[in-house]
């Protein structure tokens, strides 16, 4: 069984006669009343959406740091850590990352697909032209003798447009439309995790170079212990275990050295490739060490509302379920019957000059009439799919929601209690270090064992080295929340111009495969 019915008015041709008969003036009156009913009283069908949907969201956050509502903004919160090399990175990352150009590509694809879509809005014509020559012979059933040669000129102009009466057209603009803004977010978000990744590889690696400035610094001072160490075993006031336990130190202090160095270097090509260069791109811009960034407190946290619209990758979200919603729509419409308007216009001549007399012009149009009849449930099913991927999208929005809140919930746990760790590292680096000193005094002196000048210059080491993880870890916890709190690039992105620009795209000669 066929699954459309399909109803044509025909309407008379022009060569049929001259003047409009009561059948041509019915359905022209026809034609003209489908066009208004489609202009004028066109539907939608399916479920419109209604915004963002109601979710249970906490009131404020839990962490005591941010227990009162911090105003302010996030605009280029990486100012606030006080670096001006990192600011010029993070714009030339913006400018060059391979994933922010492919996250402009999309944005450009999905408003080519907005244009495309809003095209089913319109009808759409097409002409033809043909000139032939032609001989009937004496051998055709149709032809009673030979004919001489003769050439034909042909031309036609055919059009046709649906009439959107059920909002099918309108539900997949709709649809388009929320795609090309899904992916102005998605290119939002890829820019703040940008940022959030140069910011925080540039923090990690201004901490190594620290690092390695301590355990050499660290060195030094117990290779001078080492000397003093073998000048009293020299003089046999010592004994070899202490001189060997000295060296052991100082060697293994120097170990972590490499380690370093290794870990510094894989920190730079990092950042070599989120700035679209080769590894070893900022190499000469990190030579010279600085110290690591310390940021400017505290972050304008908000309330948890407020990352429906501050979050890209929420808002993104929120947009697929839009889209989704749409293509309900879209699909319903499918269910119900179509209107097209056709016409057709042609003409045929022996002389290229002939073409234009009305008695070689010949016309049709009319409407025509879709109906589904039987399917089989197709149809039907195809609206139960795109409920289902609604619910998906919802159910990937609500995850994406409660994501963020934990994000957040745990970059303000985290950046509270490194700063109260921060504060206690600098208190024992203090002491230590003071303990140092007079452990090492009294050595000098013969007041005190060597055992008390290892464990004071152990311990002295381990707590400055603690102390610089320690700044390392409150800067990237303190990315870390500028991040969850959807912070990033304000400034316009250009999007319009292509990474790769085609030229001599006109017709041309076909050159050899490469």
């Amino acid at each position: 069984m066929p699954s459309h019915l399909l109803v044509v008015i025909p309407v008379p041709s022009a060569k049929e006669t001259h003047h409009p008969t009561p059948t041509q003036l019915r359905a022209g009156a026809a034609c003209l009343a489908l066009m208004l009913g489609g202009m004028l009283a066109g539907c939608a069908v399916g479920p419109d959406y209604a915004g963002p949907p109601r979710l249970d969201m906490p009131a404020h956050w839990n962490a005591k740091s941010a227990s009162r509502r911090q105003t302010g903004t996030l605009d280029r919160w990486w100012l606030r850590l006080r670096d001006p090399l990192l600011n010029r990175l993070i714009e030339q990352a913006v400018e060059a990352n391979p994933d922010v150009a492919k996250a402009k590509a999309a944005v450009r694809e999905a408003r080519a697909t907005v244009q495309q879509t809003s095209a089913g809005l319109f009808p759409s014509v097409s002409g033809t032209a043909s000139v032939t020559d032609n001989k009937t012979s004496s051998g055709s059933a149709s032809a009673v003798a030979d004919s001489a040669p003769y050439t034909l000129h042909q031309g036609s102009f055919d059009s046709s447009w649906e009439l959107d009466l059920f909002g099918g057209t309108q539900r997949n603009i709709e649809a388009a439309v929320r795609g090309a803004q899904s992916a102005e977010e998605d290119l939002r978000d890829s820019l703040v995790t940008l940022i959030g990744d140069v910011a925080a590889y540039y923090v990690d690696a201004r901490g190594y170079q620290a690092r390695i400035a301590l355990a050499q610094r660290t060195s030094v001072s117990q290779r001078d212990t080492e000397k003093l160490t073998r000048s009293k075993y020299d003089a046999g006031s010592g004994n070899a275990v202490d001189l060997a336990k000295a060296t052991a130190q100082a060697a293994s202090t120097e170990a972590n050295v490499p380690t370093y160095r290794a870990a510094l270097a894989a920190d730079i090509h990092r950042l070599g490739i989120l700035l679209g260069r080769p590894p070893d791109g900022v190499a000469s811009l990190m030579a010279r060490s600085a110290p690591v960034p310390a940021p400017r407190m505290p972050l304008p946290t908000g309330l948890p509302a407020d990352l429906l619209l501050s979050r890209p990758d929420v808002a993104s979200a929120e947009r697929k379920l839009a889209q989704a919603t749409a293509k309900i729509g879209a699909a319903e419409a499918d269910r119900y019957p179509a209107v097209s308007l056709t016409g057709s216009v042609g003409t045929s001549a022996l002389r290229a000059g002939d073409l234009a007399k009305y008695s070689s012009v010949s016309w049709s149009v009319g409407p025509s009439v879709t109906v589904p009849v039987f399917d089989a449930g197709k149809r039907l099913a195809t609206v139960r799919i795109a409920e289902a991927q609604r619910d998906q999208a919802f159910a990937t929005f609500h995850s994406t929601l409660l994501t963020a809140f934990e994000d957040v919930e745990n970059a303000l746990v985290s950046l509270s209690q490194e700063r109260v760790r921060a504060t206690k590292l600098t208190e024992a680096a203090k002491n230590y270090r003071e303990a140092a000193k007079l452990s090492r005094s009294l050595f000098e002196t013969g007041s005190a064992s060597f055992i008390d000048v290892l464990d004071a210059e152990r311990s002295l080491y381990s707590a400055e080295d603690s102390l610089i993880q320690s700044k390392v870890s409150t800067a990237k916890d303190y990315i870390a929340l500028a991040k969850a709190l959807g912070g990033g690039w304000v400034d316009p992105v250009d999007v319009s111009t292509p990474v790769i620009v085609d030229t001599n795209t006109g017709p041309h000669g076909r050159e050899a495969l490469k």
